[in-house]
């Protein structure tokens, strides 16, 4: 419990430096702890340290691990950061309250589909392949205002935009190009900075950061 309460604490530490070199509020900046392949126990501990805001990559892990820790706990909310495929759409609408990786057209469609079944709106961000990497997710920078159409004639609640950039390379030039693009297409929400530049990330805009690592220690 007191290794969890001081990473928060630290992680809470560092994104509020960031905001106020950049003149922002740090309330402004939602904390994601990525808890995928976390066990309860360690999840239950963060949430004791006050952590609210969660992240899973595989909605058969998160079927499996979330509702007990939903019903037992009020205020927690659940984001999915993974790759979606469409055929899970309907439990991912079903069970997050927002969905991080929106990142093709047959995603967008099934989706919508599945919102206008069950009545439920998870914010949607949609994920720009950044650096164009050919192993990740995510929709090509030239193909993101088609995709931007595609949802918003389906009705998605789109908050803004993800993004992950390239291993090993300075993340601020990615985290700035995507910020130019919420810019221009009008959206508000920038999801993009993890454990390592999460600092960088606040500072250039970044409305949620996903953060495992630095709260949950090195997974095994």
């Amino acid at each position: 419990m007191a290794d969890a309460s001081q990473r928060l604490e630290s992680v809470r530490a560092g994104i509020a430096r960031a905001a106020r070199l950049a003149g922002r509020r740090p309330d402004d900046v939602t904390l994601i702890a990525v808890s995928k392949t976390q066990p309860a126990a360690g999840i239950e501990a963060l949430i004791e340290a006050g952590q609210r805001d969660f992240g899973e990559n595989r909605i058969q892990e998160a079927k499996g691990k979330w509702p007990p820790l939903l019903e037992g706990h009020s205020g927690l909310r659940l984001h999915f950061i993974g790759s979606l495929q469409s055929n899970k759409a309907d439990e991912a609408v079903a069970l997050c309250d927002s969905i991080h990786s929106v990142d093709r057209p047959s995603l967008v469609d099934a989706l919508g589909d599945a919102m206008a079944k069950s009545g439920r709106r998870p914010a949607c961000f949609l994920q720009v392949n950044i650096g164009d990497e050919p192993q990740k997710g995510g929709c090509a920078v030239a193909d993101l205002p088609a995709l931007l159409e595609r949802a918003r004639a389906a009705a998605l609640p789109v908050a803004g935009l993800m993004a992950i950039p390239p291993v090993d390379l300075e993340p601020a030039p990615y985290f700035a190009l995507l910020a130019k693009l919420a810019r221009r297409h009008d959206v508000a929400a920038l999801s993009m900075g993890m454990s390592a530049d999460y600092e960088t990330a606040v500072m250039i805009g970044a409305t949620h950061v996903r953060v495992g690592t630095a709260l949950f220690g090195e997974r095994r």
